[in-house]
């Protein structure tokens, strides 16, 4: 390596290890549901996605109920995916007039970015179109990192709680990665 490659992976981890502590603790209270300097702003649209879809965020599930929840939210968006992709001959935003995606390589993708591998096996804007990419990677390389990070925050309150059986809410912890954190 170069010096000037060794200067900019010394100021990488340097800038990484000078974040840990606040931004730890900026998610630490984020799935605390503590107040955070974004609260004002954002705590009325996470209680306004909380109650127009039902949610309890004060209900908190056991690990089951929990992996249940990862499961039904990455199913729907598997077969949101590959539908989209499958269908995008026949939808708007494809200005290239593109035919379906092949079965397998739906198939393929929609599992890869829905389980936050984003491994492709396609020709990116000659295979996809605008809605597809859009609407679906797009959608896809976002919640799919939320999910993995409301996986995380259950994980981490599994091995910390000693007298309860509950993880968290994946729900709560999903709307939370996104609107807190990654947003």
């Amino acid at each position: 390596m170069t010096t000037r490659e060794w200067f900019q992976l010394t100021l990488y981890i340097v800038a990484l290890l000078a974040l840990v502590r606040p931004l730890g603790s900026y998610m630490a209270r984020v799935y605390e549901g503590k107040p955070v300097f974004l609260s004002r702003v954002l705590g009325p649209v996470e209680r306004f996605f909380y109650k127009i879809s039902g949610i309890d965020p004060a209900r908190e599930v056991g690990w089951k109920s929990y992996a249940v929840s990862l499961m039904v939210f990455s199913t729907s968006g598997l077969v949101a995916l590959y539908a989209l992709q499958r269908l995008q001959a026949f939808l708007p935003l494809n200005p290239a007039g593109l035919g379906p995606v092949s079965p397998d390589s739906s198939f393929n993708t929609a599992v890869s970015f829905v389980t936050n591998t984003d491994w492709q096996g396609y020709g990116g804007e000659t295979t996809m179109s605008t809605l597809t990419q859009m609407a679906g990677l797009g959608v896809q390389n976002f919640v799919s990192a939320a999910a993995g990070m409301a996986i995380l925050a259950a994980f981490i309150r599994g091995l910390a709680r000693r007298c309860t059986d509950t993880v968290g809410n994946f729900w709560v912890d999903l709307t939370r990665s996104t609107i807190y954190i990654l947003l």
